[in-house]
């Protein structure tokens, strides 16, 4: 039985073992439908982003060559930051999910693709498809609540040093390639516990390793050295690109999973839990953002983060066409769909890190462990 973090409310109260199982086969057919449509479509979609993503970038980098001149360093730059952020959102991580397995094309696979980041493919794949949404929001399973190094939750144990949670977002935000690198480590969790003198450990840092001097040796040494005087100014220009793709990527990522409205889950959450409350626990633990169709591509289609949790390996550009049919089963089954214009959910994501960082003000007398299966079912 899957179990809600302690809650005053139970929001799924109302609903019955079968209800949930039958939430799983309406999803089920929702996903047949979709995999049994893929086709020349979709493999044009993907192929005309990369297209625009490769060409984006080598012209802004040629751009760049003469970003001495001010306007050439704000086109460039500008440019840059964009196909960086295509690179990692709409093509790199949709292509690691294996949404485009499908095709058979060798150049287009989940085991084959590698990505403008920091942290080495297989690495992210292990702690994010294999990890991230098998425990989606499942407290002390799940890392990317919080990234290990955030309380996220009124039931974590609060301590003085989260009084700093707001800072370090802010520089996880800022470096979050790194960061990110980092957490697929599980860095942390490893110098605590003695696991960094592992050779297994010990094999993926140097992976690690190797791929941080393969993206600076480009970003900060060749391509500035090819821009010749404009070597300080093309350098600025691709940290500030950098900078950009990782505070987009960062802001993103957390209206996924932190704004107000999404859950988080109990550890026994994963014990005997059926496909049906698998289902549900990705529906109430994740969060959409609103907005024009360009602004879901440049978030890699995770704007809609309830859809992708509920079904990671289908096209990213399939998400748009089945969230008024995910959306409608939420309101069939009198469930909350949590969704929300871009700066309202990130300034909900942030509020939540801020307010959690300071002890709870009261203590939340009558709260309860919340099973997805309400007690009469």
């Amino acid at each position: 039985m899957t179990v809600i973090q302690k809650k005053a409310v139970n929001p799924i109260a109302h609903l019955t073992a079968e209800d949930i199982e039958i939430i799983g086969k309406e999803l089920d057919a929702i996903r047949d439908r979709v995999i049994a449509d893929r086709g020349e479509r979709d493999a044009r979609y993907i192929r005309k982003v990369i297209k625009t993503q490769r060409t984006l970038e080598i012209s802004s980098r040629a751009v760049l060559l003469f970003s001495l001149f001010p306007p050439a360093w704000i086109l460039g730059t500008a440019g840059l930051a964009v196909a960086k952020i295509l690179d990692n959102m709409e093509i790199g991580h949709n292509v690691l999910h294996g949404q485009w397995d499908w095709m058979r094309d060798p150049k287009i696979h989940s085991t084959t693709w590698d990505w403008d980041h920091v942290s080495p493919a297989d690495q992210w794949k292990h702690s994010h498809n294999e990890l991230h949404h098998r425990y989606t929001n499942v407290v002390g399973k799940d890392n990317d609540l919080g990234y290990g190094i955030m309380r996220v939750d009124e039931d974590q144990p609060w301590s003085p040093g989260h009084l700093g949670q707001p800072f370090y977002n802010l520089i996880n935000a800022c470096f979050f390639e790194y960061g990110i690198a980092a957490y697929d480590l599980e860095l942390g969790e490893n110098l605590r516990n003695g696991g960094h003198k592992t050779p297994e450990f010990r094999a993926r840092a140097k992976a690690v390793g190797r791929k941080i001097r393969r993206q600076v040796l480009k970003d900060y040494v060749v391509h500035p050295l090819l821009s010749g005087p404009s070597f300080l100014t093309t350098l600025a220009a691709t940290f500030t690109a950098n900078l950009i793709r990782n505070l987009w990527s960062h802001s993103v990522i957390m209206c996924g999973h932190f704004p107000s409205g999404v859950e988080t889950f109990e550890k026994t959450s994963i014990e005997g839990e059926t496909k049906g409350e698998w289902y549900l626990r990705q529906m109430l633990g994740s969060a959409n953002i609103s907005g024009p169709r360009l602004l879901h591509i440049m978030t890699g289609n995770l704007s809609y983060q309830i859809e992708h949790h509920l079904f990671p390996d289908l096209p990213s550009n399939r998400y748009h066409e089945i969230a008024p049919e995910v959306r409608a089963l939420f309101d069939r089954y009198g469930l909350k769909y949590t969704t929300g214009p871009l700066p309202k959910q990130v300034a909900s994501a942030w509020w939540k890190i801020i307010r959690l960082s300071l002890p709870n003000r009261r203590t939340r007398r009558g709260r309860s462990v919340t099973p997805l299966v309400s007690a009469g079912a």
